[in-house]
């Protein structure tokens, strides 16, 4: 974390896979990241910001420590892969087309000055949450010469090709994922895996579906291609599934159709019999192997750690050619370290990043809990944290954090934001209610059209069982949550006033308005909902918090990024509104040039849990 800048800055170290020669490679107040091994491990690839020129790729030679700048490009490069006989390197870039004009404008007198011209946006996604308003072209795969030259484009149109790119051990193909359709932008989930003959850029498509498949992997012996998909049916949530295409027959085997778990993250383990995968399961990330048969045996339970805000599973992992994988890996206690194993042997943890701060801290204990919910047959799971130096015959203040998405999931991992509302005295539970992810597909489509719903009843459960055990002050209850828990959040103060307070960040207010204004439209619209709001508006309205704003009699304070474009800070600007309207204790929080991430930089974390704190300060009785 850059204390000038207010910004975290990516450093690139090196360490033996024995846990000896932790160094730095590149280092410094600048960027350095997406570093790739050269198939011979002599070289690393990666991308760091030239003198006035920005991105660019690079290249360090591991004997020398020499670097080459070999690209010269206008917008940053992507999924960068080195072809196997590490001649050359190919990426992704953005490639801007002209805008759209509808007039020709009068000219300008030399020397003038006019406004900026006018814009002509044209296309349903015209911005992105942490990009702002998009500029006008697509994103492209070229390659170029390992020891620098000519970037060259393999592919063209007017569609967007997205990494990994897979090369064929070979080194005449790049596998990569695309929705080249015509109504592209209207199909925001459907993609397939097209060829591309690097010789002459010819493409030739592999699978054809309702759904996506992306994140290929070329199995060494050439014959297999591993990938990540699954059938669309227009649901909230989807299990991903490993699928592996044998490329001499044309047929695909859904490896893991029969577990209800989702994969995220797939890759060879070191032969072309064997796979690792990375999936969640009840808020823990795991990595496993797989066999082609589908048998699977968990090599690693701790993956994750790389947030530090709040305590969402994360993380991921690597394989090497021979097998061996290396991973972040979390806890509840350390935000994530580096480990790193092989099969037949217990990965270990190869360093201690943080020791020098938390040796000298003392953090609040986190504790898993279970529970039955008021509302159906579900066992929730959540973590306790409590305050340092805890006394169950005290009587403690508590908060409910509640998790975004609604498709995601929090775990045993460390949080900053919840250490911090501990060491202010507080017992936190999170939780995962229905609609949480890592628990299978029937319980994540609960809230399929119905959400809010009875994640409701999940949270208050939660909160029923944290005053069962003793030391909570019933009178001094509070909630906040950001996002999706923004949402519910609002919702709980619409339907109860047990709470003494509440925060609610970056929300849904109404669901007519975000679906219209948010950064993902079309994705909202399909999935979210069964038919837009001029079709069904009563069922935009009865999922919309401000739907219960009458009721609401609890402070609440609004906070978000002025240019979340997820969602949008006009909805948080119509609950105030609301609220003033109706004199309920209100106040509103914005974060200048914040996005959907309003921790993104150090100060603004700091900013939003002081002001969390403080509001519930001005409340506890």
């Amino acid at each position: 974390m850059d204390i000038m800048q207010d910004k975290p800055v990516a450093n690139i170290w090196v360490i033996g896979s024995n846990g000896q020669g932790h160094r730095p490679l590149l280092s410094g107040v600048e960027s350095f990241s997406s570093p790739r091994w050269a198939p011979g491990g002599d070289r690393l690839a990666y991308v760091s910001a030239a003198p006035g020129r920005g991105p660019q790729l690079h290249v360090r030679w591991m004997d020398t420590g020499q670097t080459a700048l070999l690209s010269n490009l206008r917008s940053a490069p992507g999924a960068i892969a080195w072809s196997p006989d590490g001649a050359q390197i190919a990426f992704t870039l953005f490639v801007r087309s002209e805008a759209t004009t509808l007039a020709k404008p009068p000219a300008k007198p030399e020397g003038a000055n006019w406004a900026p011209p006018v814009k002509v946006i044209d296309v349903i996604q015209y911005r992105a949450d942490g990009r702002g308003y998009l500029d006008p072209g697509f994103t492209h795969v070229f390659v170029i010469p390992a020891e620098g030259g000519t970037p060259r484009q393999l592919t063209s149109g007017n569609f967007n090709h997205y990494g990994p790119l897979a090369w064929s051990p070979d080194g005449k193909t790049i596998v990569l994922s695309a929705n080249r359709n015509d109504d592209w932008e209207y199909r925001p989930q459907e993609s397939d895996l097209w060829s591309i003959t690097v010789a002459n850029g010819e493409m030739r498509k592999i699978t054809d579906r309702e759904g996506p498949d992306r994140a290929p992997a070329w199995s060494p012996d050439g014959r297999r291609i591993a990938y990540l998909g699954y059938d669309d049916k227009k649901m909230g949530y989807h299990n991903s599934i490993v699928y592996v295409k044998n490329l001499r027959d044309g047929s695909t085997r859904a490896v893991t159709g029969g577990f209800d778990r989702s994969v995220s993250a797939v890759q060879w383990a070191g032969s072309s019999r064997r796979l690792y995968i990375q999936y969640d399961d009840h808020g823990k990330r795991y990595l496993a192997g797989l066999a082609l048969n589908g048998s699977m045996d968990v090599v690693a339970d701790d993956i994750g750690g790389v947030g530090l805000g709040r305590p969402y599973t994360s993380g991921g992992f690597t394989a090497a050619n021979n097998g061996a994988y290396a991973y972040s890996a979390g806890t509840a206690a350390r935000p994530a370290d580096v480990a790193a194993g092989r099969r037949g042997r217990q990965p270990s943890r190869l360093t201690n990043l943080n020791e020098d701060l938390f040796d000298h801290k003392t953090l609040g204990k986190v504790e898993e809990a279970s529970w039955q919910s008021s509302v159906g047959d579900y066992e929730l799971q959540g973590w306790i944290v409590t305050p340092p130096d805890f006394d169950p015959d005290t009587k403690y203040p508590f908060i409910l954090e509640i998790h975004g998405g609604p498709f995601a999931a929090y775990g045993p991992y460390f949080s900053a934001e919840i250490q911090l509302y501990a060491a202010a005295g507080y017992v936190v539970l999170y939780m995962n209610p229905r609609g949480s992810t890592s628990y299978g597909d029937r319980f994540a489509n609960e809230i399929h059209h119905n959400y809010p719903g009875q994640d409701y009843d999940d949270l208050m459960s939660g909160v029923d069982m944290m005053l069962a055990k003793g030391f909570i002050d019933e009178k001094n209850l509070f909630v906040t949550g950001g996002s999706g828990g923004g949402v519910l959040s609002a919702w709980i103060v619409g339907k109860t006033d047990r709470f003494a307070a509440a925060v609610v960040a970056k929300p849904v207010i109404n669901w007519t308005s975000t679906v219209l204004t948010t950064d993902i439209t079309a994705f909202m619209a399909q999935y979210w909902f069964a038919k837009p709001p001029w079709e069904d508006q009563a069922a935009y309205w009865k999922r919309s918090p401000l739907s219960l704003v009458g009721n609401v009699t609890t402070p609440t304070m609004l906070l978000t990024g002025e240019v979340d474009h997820r969602t949008p800070i006009p909805e948080s600007e119509q609950y105030y509104q609301a609220l003033k309207l109706r004199k309920i204790d209100t106040a509103m929080v914005r974060v200048p040039e914040a996005s959907h991430g309003i921790a993104a930089r150090p100060s603004h974390l700091i900013a939003k849990v002081d002001s969390i704190l403080a509001w519930f300060e001005a409340y506890r009785k």
